[in-house]
């Protein structure tokens, strides 16, 4: 999709990008949340970009939501709301501004989308996919319930706009028991995720049943990984993601979504920290938690890191490429999505 020449080229013709000291200095107060995670060279580099971008975003009328497993320069810097995927689905409904920029993967522009039709949402690569999502198609739902008559489907988020359109409901890793536990009947189909699903099992009164996709950042981690870990330090706390094993989860002090992990470390406030999840996590929040020190096995995920500072200003300066959702598709998703946003407002305590 991207020359990357041209689109350079282009850029450097707009705004003035080289690395400079003096656009780092204009923004100290945003290096301040990022500073033990990236050195003022890199910041002088990434200055001149988020100072752009920045400015326009303002001229376009836009927001940047972004994933907690983005890059500091662009959690920090750029993004207008960050947190994990109910809580972007959330903050969706809430847009006022006309241009949403998601700085994610596909499936997360595709739910803006879904959730805010009249408004643009741009996605800065549109390549950004995820392995779980492209695990499953709407064919694969109708699998399953030809598997299992009349039990209702629950698809994770991190699926397509047609998958979703498929299910009955849609979950995230911080709803996904409450999800399941809502809904009356005695067998659950969740897709794609099988870790997920076999963490939700572990702790529903529900049958649960599951498609076999998995992330390819979370399946990397093994058990004995986490105790090899925890004998090298038996201080150290381990957080896992519910997308990981059932077993790297048992090895776990808590199991929660990036958002829970957030929450967890707030009220616990370990001493030291072993995140098991995409390494850009414990980069993110490390300025929130100084007295935490953090450990990090890092897994990156391939697809969250194709998006860029240079993407995203490239997307505002050409406002493309754009998402767009057939309406077919939209209706039946966006169904699935605001039934799910309102089981988790119903059935969670604020």
């Amino acid at each position: 999709m991207y020359e990357t020449g041209i689109m350079r080229k282009e850029l450097a013709r707009h705004y003035d990008l080289a690395p400079s000291m003096e656009a780092a200095g204009r923004q100290a107060d945003l290096f301040a949340r990022m500073d033990k995670v990236l050195s003022p060279v890199d910041w002088a580099m990434h200055a001149p970009y988020v100072e752009a971008i920045n400015r326009l975003k303002r001229e376009r009328g836009a927001v940047i939501l972004a994933h907690n497993y983005m890059t500091p320069e662009i959690y920090h810097g750029i993004a207008d709301v960050v947190g994990d995927s109910l809580q972007l689905a959330i903050e969706a409904t809430r847009v006022e501004a006309d241009v949403i920029v998601q700085c994610g993967v596909h499936f997360m522009a595709e739910t803006s989308k879904i959730l805010n039709p009249a408004k643009t949402v741009l996605m800065p690569d549109m390549e950004a996919g995820c392995s779980l999502a492209e695990s499953i198609d709407a064919s694969g739902i109708a699998e399953m319930r030809a598997r299992h008559p009349g039990a209702p489907v629950v698809s994770y988020v991190n699926t397509t706009a047609e998958v979703k359109a498929a299910s009955d409901i849609c979950c995230t890793s911080s709803n996904a028991l409450q999800i399941v536990e809502a809904l009356d009947a005695e067998t659950i189909i969740m897709t794609p995720d099988q870790h997920l699903a076999r963490n939700v099992a572990k702790q529903s009164s529900k049958r649960i049943v599951w498609w076999e996709g998995s992330c390819i950042v979370h399946e990397q981690y093994t058990a004995e990984e986490m105790r090899a870990y925890r004998a090298a330090d038996p201080e150290v706390r381990i957080i896992a993601h519910p997308e990981c094993t059932v077993e790297v989860t048992a090895e776990a002090d808590f199991t929660g979504s990036t958002s829970g992990i957030i929450d967890w470390i707030d009220r616990e406030r370990p001493k030291k920290a072993l995140l098991v999840t995409e390494c850009s996590m414990a980069s993110n929040i490390t300025d929130a938690f100084p007295e935490v020190t953090f450990q990090k096995p890092c897994n990156m995920c391939p697809y969250m890191k194709m998006i860029s500072l240079e993407k995203v200003l490239w997307s505002l300066h050409t406002m493309s490429p754009e998402v767009i959702v057939p309406q077919e598709i939209a209706i039946p998703a966006r169904r699935a999505v605001e039934r799910m946003i309102e089981l988790s407002r119903s059935t969670v305590p604020a």
